[in-house]
């Protein structure tokens, strides 16, 4: 076991061993640029990853789906109906005599289901009291922070249809 040990008081392993108890605690000049480097380049990968499926990007294409007839439903009433696939539901408000807007009725604060109040004329959210504005689905009240995703209509001939989704 001499042989581990030197004539001085301390053992020959930390002799040997290169980096110092004291030195531990800085970093050198050569690692700050490597880490800077490798960290930059890592944002560069990130943002043209970003860019390049933003160029590949293309918006979704809703199938055009009949709705409802125009006399069908009376002015202040409503309609459920699903579009543009049988799990997103949407309301189908007739507001005036020539006029119907359609939201999704799902709220855009924890997806509850929202609903027609004619008498203060605006769509509601039971769950915590959020309500919507009937004119263009934007926030009046609450903790909804978006507006509701608005369903274009078209009207032909007698027929409302459902042709797109304006986020």
């Amino acid at each position: 076991m001499n042989w581990l040990w030197r004539s001085s008081s301390e053992p020959l392993w930390k002799e040997e061993f290169s980096v110092r108890t004291a030195d531990e605690r800085y970093v050198t000049r050569r690692q700050l640029t490597k880490f800077l480097v490798l960290t930059s380049l890592g944002m560069f990968v990130g943002n043209l990853w970003i860019l390049v499926k933003s160029l590949f990007y293309k918006a979704p294409i809703y199938p055009q789906q009949s709705v409802a007839r125009v006399g069908e439903i009376p002015v202040g009433s409503v309609k459920l109906f699903t579009y543009p696939t049988k799990d997103d539901h949407c309301i189908l408000v007739r507001t005036a005599e020539n006029e119907h807007v359609s939201y999704s009725q799902k709220c855009t604060h924890l997806s509850c289901a929202v609903y027609y109040s004619q008498e203060s004329n605006r769509l509601e959210c039971p769950c915590h009291k959020g309500f919507f504005s009937i004119a263009d689905g934007s926030v009046l009240q609450g903790p909804p922070s978006r507006p509701l995703p608005r369903i274009v209509l078209e009207k032909r001939g007698d027929e409302i249809i459902a042709v797109d989704i304006k986020v």
